[in-house]
């Protein structure tokens, strides 16, 4: 009898624990099809030759180098005066903008 009733108790622990389970499931899953669907809907980043058109667009002149970094790309420019500029084209947007000025002098 003795056997019986550890083989019942072990059981109903068993279904204890698979709706526990099931509980957990159900309530983690939508938390994470929320995040995967963020992931999915973000903007890609643009890249060095679409930072490169858009200053173009913006300047109209030569483009000379791009740069890089974790959030802009700094595109340098030769202006058709023969003016040397700099913009930066933020990366997930691709706003272009003034380059913010560096503390060294040229």
């Amino acid at each position: 009898m003795k056997l019986f009733s550890s083989l019942t108790r072990s059981n109903t622990y068993r279904k204890i624990a698979s709706i526990l389970f099931a509980i957990v499931l159900c309530i983690t899953f939508p938390a994470t099809a929320a995040q995967s669907q963020k992931k999915v809907e973000q903007k890609p980043e643009i890249n060095k030759a679409q930072a490169a058109r858009k200053a173009k667009q913006k300047v109209n002149g030569r483009v000379l180098r791009v740069e890089q970094n974790k959030k802009r790309y700094r595109v340098k420019m030769l202006k058709k005066s023969g003016r040397v500029v700099s913009v930066d084209v933020d990366k997930r947007s691709g706003k272009v903008s003034e380059a913010k000025k560096s503390g060294k002098e040229n």
